[in-house]
């Protein structure tokens, strides 16, 4: 059975696409390099606790919801933050 980071993954890369964010776009949404981003998504990396919680700010998800993989996942994305089309830009929610 696939683990909870894969699983998380997995999410994660379908919400950046669905939002059209780039690595680039979502490290700075949670306070974090490119780099780290690029690692934790290819699994040399692992998400932490405070990262998921960042996560499920920065698309307006729960943590749980996050955690079941990409279909929970995009099913709870509210609207507001998916691209126009797919594949198109997205303005980037970072903390203030």
């Amino acid at each position: 059975m696939p683990s909870s980071e894969h699983h998380l993954r997995l999410a994660v890369a379908a919400l950046l696409y669905a939002t059209g964010e780039t690595q680039t776009d979502l490290a700075q949404g949670l306070a974090l390099t490119q780099g780290q981003v690029s690692r934790k998504q290819a699994g040399r990396s692992s998400w932490t606790l405070a990262d998921l919680d960042r996560l499920a700010a920065h698309y307006g998800i729960p943590v749980p919801d996050l955690l079941c993989g990409p279909d929970r996942a995009l099913s709870r994305l509210p609207a507001a933050r998916r691209a126009a089309t797919l594949g198109g830009t997205q303005t980037v929610i970072t903390p203030g």
